[in-house]
């Protein structure tokens, strides 16, 4: 394949369970999170998390957020995860706005498990007040804006030299996805 061509196909569909975050899943989440960001091609953030400082997010994750985590098997490892927070506290204009992350396993990308991720997270949307997921993904990260088109999301514009990853700016293609 080309440079800028991308595998879309999935392969054989893992075997997983997509269940609510537990505090004691904050090892699991950093132990895909933190690779992620080592890596510093898939994603805007730029520091590793501890697992202390995952708990406590997990913790105090917002009671309108959505939070699931895919799990080998039925208690296997977590191979992937995804939130929905909501987009802005400090006014209720966009109560019906969430802003959506998904994080698979490095090693278990292509096997659907960020597509039974979506559709728990679209199954739960509607009965927390959201009418639209909103995101971000890295314009040099083709696998996952096309995981999310996919998923009925649309590039809705560039943000240019949005983030600074390592002195060099990366731009980030805004998405959305009406759930009504």
């Amino acid at each position: 394949m080309g440079e800028r061509e991308v595998d879309r196909s999935v392969h054989e569909r893992a075997q997983v369970t997509v269940r609510p975050v537990h505090p004691d899943d904050a090892e699991g989440v950093a132990g895909i999170l933190n690779p992620i960001i080592e890596a510093r091609s898939f994603t805007a953030l730029d520091t590793p998390f501890s697992i202390e400082a995952e708990r406590d997010f997990i913790h105090h994750f917002p009671t309108r957020g959505i939070f699931y985590v895919a799990v080998a098997g039925t208690h296997g490892p977590i191979v992937g995860f995804q939130n929905v927070e909501p987009f802005a506290d400090y006014t209720h204009a966009f109560d019906h706005v969430g802003v959506i992350s998904t994080y698979v396993d490095l090693s278990r990308r292509r096997q659907g498990i960020a597509s039974q991720l979506f559709d728990a997270t679209f199954a739960a949307a509607p009965a927390k007040g959201y009418e639209k997921l909103f995101g971000f993904v890295r314009a040099d990260n083709l696998p996952a804006l096309f995981t999310y088109l996919r998923h009925g999301f649309r590039a809705i514009g560039n943000a240019r030299k949005h983030a600074r990853i390592d002195g060099r700016f990366v731009d980030e293609i805004l998405i959305e996805r009406l759930l009504t």
